[in-house]
């Protein structure tokens, strides 16, 4: 069986980590150890090392680099598709007649499970496939303990407005986007005369601050850190196996800020530069007066 890990050795650079009773060179359910370290390991004993039993549940650390770093060898779809199966045969949720006193001790320890996959990759449940095995996993569970129920529609209803706050913000992405582009070129048509300073806007520099703070947080919160992984996937020409990304990269959160991130640069620089250029024009003008 599966033992706990240790957060302080999660991050190693053999990127998982040892049991923690594990100090010698072995294998155990899959897994290969040597100095400690997990060095070597089949996707489906990494995918039984995160489901939870009766006595066991993983350490956050290891879900969240799991959830994270799987998707680039198996959709996440087809990963809790994988899970629920699993739970199903070891738990017996398919027998005639379930052993209560056994769920009871699985059901909140399955629920905390999805419950840490849906607040931490929220964008994996846009799939309809991925809430129908949400749903069937706890549909069979929930026999046993009525408070299953309550905890799945509290699940669903947190899961439904984090996701509908993430649409609200990639629809703005678009229309930020679309207005971002009228507003370049109203920019090069219109005289400099016309055109305002940003301190003519905001005379306070530590406000303007605070509020391009609050933006930039506001646009962060809407990236997940799937994206960061989409984002630096170099697929191998010479490789001739196919990415789960390779149909479809989602990372329009992350290609946002950085393109807000971009013209924010611009903004500092062209506004330091103007105030200089200024300065240096007074000095001119000082000095022919002399």
């Amino acid at each position: 069986m599966p033992q706990t890990l240790s957060s302080t050795s999660m991050f190693t650079p053999c990127g998982f980590s040892p049991h923690l009773h594990s100090s010698k060179e072995g294998e155990q359910g899959g897994l290969i150890f040597q100095d400690g370290n997990l060095t070597s390991a089949s996707l489906d004993a990494l995918i039984q090392h995160l489901i939870p039993t009766t006595d066991y549940y993983p350490e956050v650390t290891y879900i969240f680099t799991f959830l994270l770093s799987s998707r680039l060898f198996i959709e996440p779809h087809e990963l809790l598709s994988r899970v629920c199966h699993k739970c199903i045969e070891q738990q017996r949720l398919d027998d005639p007649v379930l052993d209560k006193a056994r769920i009871r001790k699985f059901g909140p320890k399955i629920l905390q499970l999805l419950t840490e996959w849906t607040e931490t990759f929220p964008y994996d449940f846009q799939e309809e496939r991925m809430i129908g095995h949400l749903k069937d996993m706890i549909h069979r569970i929930a026999p046993c303990d009525e408070a299953y129920w309550k905890k799945m529609n509290q699940l669903l209803q947190a899961l439904n407005q984090k996701l509908a706050t993430l649409s609200h913000g990639q629809e703005g992405i678009v229309k930020i986007s679309s207005a971002v582009s009228d507003k370049l070129v109203a920019f090069k048509t219109k005289p400099p005369s016309i055109q305002r300073e940003i301190l003519s806007v905001c005379s306070d520099p530590y406000t303007l601050a605070q509020q391009l703070t609050h933006v930039e947080l506001e646009r962060l919160s809407h990236i997940g850190p799937e994206e960061f992984v989409q984002a630096f996937v170099h697929k191998d020409p010479l490789d001739g196996t196919k990415s789960c990304f390779s149909e479809q990269k989602k990372t329009s959160n992350l290609e946002a800020y950085v393109k807000w991130f971009n013209r924010l640069c611009y903004l500092v620089a062209t506004e330091i530069c103007m105030v200089s250029q200024k300065r240096w024009h007074t000095g001119e003008r000082a000095v022919l007066l002399m």
